[in-house]
């Protein structure tokens, strides 16, 4: 049985992908704080910057989303949504 993504709902997973990107931000926060420790001048600055990394990835993230979103579903329109195809398993 085929069935077709019509529509994204921007706000609900424009939250989901926000929670995502904050997450894997938390990879840049290990980065910058050794740096911002261990580092001087140019490279603690650089580690300060790395150590909002979950802060500017969940704001990041959650503009781009809601941009993608609104554009998937205006080409839903026209075009047809994604196209996903199941079948049972018993």
């Amino acid at each position: 049985m085929k069935k077709q993504l019509a529509r994204i709902s921007i706000l609900q997973s424009s939250k989901i992908i926000t929670a995502l990107y904050v997450l894997f931000g938390f990879i840049y926060t290990l980065v910058g704080i050794p740096m911002v420790i261990l580092g001087s001048g140019e490279i603690q600055i650089i580690g300060i910057i790395y150590s909002f990394g979950p802060l500017l990835m969940g704001i990041v993230g959650f503009i781009f989303f809601v941009i993608f979103a609104w554009i998937y579903n205006l080409l839903a329109i026209w075009l047809g949504g994604i196209e996903f195809e199941f079948k049972n398993i018993e």
